[in-house]
Order: structure tokens, then C-alpha cells, then sequence
């Protein structure tokens, strides 16, 4: 398999479980919020709210996160081609900015917050860990020759 194909494997499988998480976040922190209102939502309620917030953010939210986890994992390839002694798992760290950056970039150039399970310092926090386990993804998919020395 070439290497491009492989690598694009990589990327898809970390974005979706990155994305996935940062979706699923968002949709939980918004219905933890409309219960703190005495909002009584049932188990299919919140299933199909998620499901609907998963395919509704994918074409936006999506996205953006595919470009943040894009540019971060680009720059931990270029350092650790320049450095080889830096582990792979610089990966996870790297999610974890991008999706952290997206977020702290977009209040004050929109001056709003788009994805609501994030307004507050938990759901920004949970948020983070998404990039994070995309992070992780990609580290663990990383050839293990590549792991360590690339």
C-alpha cells in the first residue's frame, strides 16, 4: 500500500474519532445544561439529539477540525523529521493544542463561542482531550519503526 494511502488512513482515523468525541462532547455539555433547567430528556431524546449533532457539525465543525489536527500534526512531522528523537506521542499533544486553539481563536474573531459545550472551562476542557485522543490515534497508528525515529 503506498505510503500516501496509508498516512490518509491515519489522518481519516483520527479525525473521526477526534471529531466524533468533540461532537459527542458538545452534545452532552448542551443537554447537561437543559437539565440543570428541569428539562426532563429522555435516553432516545439525547440519542437523537447526538446523532443529529454529529451529522449537523460535520459539514462546519468538521471541518475545522480537520484542518487544526492537519496543521498540528504537519508541524510535529516537520519537527520530529528535524529532531528525531521526539517520540510520536508529541501527536496527542498536538491534538490537543489544535482543538484547544480552535476554540480560544474563535471567541474573540467571532465573538462567540459556536460550539455551545464549550462556553465553559470543563466543556473547553473536553473538547481539548478530543484532540487529544485524535492525537493519540495517529500516534498509535504510527508505523513502529516510526515511533520513536522517523
Amino acid at each position: 500500500m503506498p505510503a500516501w494511502l496509508v498516512l490518509m488512513f491515519r489522518f481519516f482515523l483520527a479525525w473521526l474519532v477526534c471529531f466524533t468525541l468533540a461532537s459527542l462532547m458538545h452534545s452532552q455539555f448542551v443537554l447537561a445544561g437543559l437539565a440543570q433547567q428541569n428539562i426532563t430528556i429522555s435516553f432516545s431524546d439525547r440519542y437523537q439529539m447526538t446523532l443529529s449533532d454529529w451529522w449537523g457539525l460535520l459539514p462546519t465543525y468538521g471541518v475545522v477540525i480537520a484542518i487544526g489536527l492537519a496543521l498540528a500534526f504537519v508541524v510535529v512531522g516537520l519537527l520530529r523529521r528535524h529532531y528525531m528523537r521526539l517520540p510520536a506521542w508529541l501527536y496527542a499533544l498536538a491534538g490537543f493544542v489544535a482543538l484547544l486553539s480552535i476554540h480560544l481563536a474563535m471567541q474573540p474573531i467571532m465573538d462567540i463561542t459556536l460550539i455551545a459545550g464549550a462556553r465553559g472551562e470543563l466543556g473547553l476542557l473536553a473538547q481539548a482531550l478530543a484532540g487529544l485522543a485524535g492525537g493519540w490515534i495517529f500516534c498509535l497508528t504510527t508505523p513502529k519503526a516510526q515511533r520513536y525515529f522517523s
